[in-house]
């Protein structure tokens, strides 16, 4: 419920959200793969909240982003901080302990791509940890919820013009409608292929007790809000 209440205030209080969000990261990953001594990629780190929680725990983190205004936005980038695409990771193949991605997989217009790079560059035994908002959830629109229930396109015109500038999350070029159908499939076509076990499907936020949702067609995309994906690659 705190980081619910916390997520309001994103992009006014971007320390107090991602602050908590990258605490609560290494924490649950830390339940599926022992971190210390880890090499942990980071994709779409952003401004370095994640590398502050992952080092923490013990960690070598290396965080990569597309967006330089991102890898900036609290300090100049350091060490460990590469600029490149989630797609397209310029990183060698199985070379990665735990690959990680929270809240991006939602502002690429190719996640399955994405998600192939990720499982890629994790060596056999490795863990990805993949998760994302989904577009049917209560914050799917981001800054322009709930108004994405009507429709991206329509959500992005009323926010501009109560707000009078455009959303920092544009639908159709930097947020698209992804659900928790479309990866659930791929993840299962890439277990089918002998790529990666699939060791969990999760509904992020909710209580343990809730997990059944995840199985729920149509259910699972209104009160998910973010689905995570736990693979070990083979």
């Amino acid at each position: 419920m705190a980081l619910f209440r916390a997520f309001r205030v994103e992009q006014t209080d971007p320390d107090l959200f991602y602050g908590m969000l990258a605490a609560d990261s290494a924490r649950q990953v830390a339940g599926y793969t022992e971190l210390a001594g880890k090499t942990v990629l980071d994709v779409g780190g952003g401004p370095g909240y994640f590398a502050d929680a992952f080092r923490k725990a013990g960690a070598n983190y290396v965080g990569i982003d597309a967006d330089l205004g991102e890898l900036a936005a609290r300090t100049e980038p350091g060490p460990g901080t590469v600029l490149g695409s989630g797609m397209a990771l310029p990183i060698r193949t199985g070379s990665i302990d735990v690959c990680y991605s929270s809240n991006v997989l939602e502002h690429v217009d190719r996640p399955e791509l994405m998600a192939d790079e990720m499982v890629r560059v994790t060596r056999p035994g490795g863990t990805v940890f993949l998760s994302y908002m989904l577009w049917w959830g209560p914050h799917g629109g981001h800054e322009t919820s709930p108004w994405h229930y009507l429709g991206g396109d329509y959500a992005a015109r009323r926010y501009a013009r109560k707000q009078g500038h455009q959303p920092k999350n544009v639908f159709g070029e930097s947020l698209f409608r992804i659900t928790a159908g479309r990866m659930i499939r791929w993840a299962k076509r890439g277990r089918s292929a002998g790529r990666f076990d699939l060791l969990d499907v999760v509904p992020r936020y909710h209580p343990d007790g809730a997990k059944w949702v995840v199985r729920v067609p149509g259910v699972r995309e209104l009160v998910t809000w973010n689905l995570v994906l736990v693979l070990r690659v083979r």
